[in-house]
């Protein structure tokens, strides 16, 4: 069986190499307009793929049982989480609402992507353990952007353009893998 993961690592991929560079170098300058597409594309993107993604998982490995690797549960757990909050990310951009209640998200975030790392380094899957150490670090910085520190921002930007990177890797990487019977790193 094939699990949709690269939808999944495609969706998430797309929405950071849209929100690093803003937030790296300042570009394009953040206004109203701005706001809204990145808005936009924060839910439709990373935020559709990976809630798609993360449901189609639980369904898989708990009503039809097409699944049946153990890590897959944490990877249907994270999709799932990850897409609602690319949700709430993209309404809040596209609101222009205050970006300081997401520090106590990051917390969450941060937990949920260290238990990640844990999971997919210990099932051996070094590749995917290194999403969740970029996840991980995404979510340290976007906490010190939350609460006003101002060299966190450009921080979150290097992260999730580094992580986008990866995750157009992995995306590449399982679509080979499972189209071609390639055996890249996944």
């Amino acid at each position: 069986m094939f699990p949709p993961l690269a939808l999944g690592f495609f969706g998430l991929g797309t929405g950071y190499l849209i929100y690093g560079p803003q937030e790296l170098f300042g570009w394009p300058p953040r206004d109203e307009r701005v706001d809204r597409a990145t808005g936009i594309w924060g839910i439709w993107l990373p935020g559709f793929c990976q809630f798609v993604t993360g449901i189609i998982l639980f369904v898989g490995l708990s009503w039809f049982q097409v699944f049946n690797e153990a890590p897959l549960y944490m990877a249907a757990l994270a999709f799932s989480a990850y897409g609602i909050h690319w949700f709430a990310i993209g309404y809040n951009r596209y609101r222009g609402n205050d970006p300081r209640p997401n520090a106590g998200m990051c917390v969450a975030f941060f937990i949920i992507s260290v238990v990640g790392l844990v999971v997919f380094f210990t099932a051996g899957d070094w590749p995917v353990g290194l999403l969740f150490l970029g996840l991980a670090l995404i979510y340290l910085s976007d906490f010190f952007a939350a609460i006003g520190m101002k060299w966190a921002e450009r921080a979150l930007g290097f992260w999730h353009i580094v992580t986008g990177l990866w995750l157009m890797y992995l995306m590449v990487a399982v679509a080979f893998n499972f189209s071609l019977g390639w055996s890249l790193a996944v």
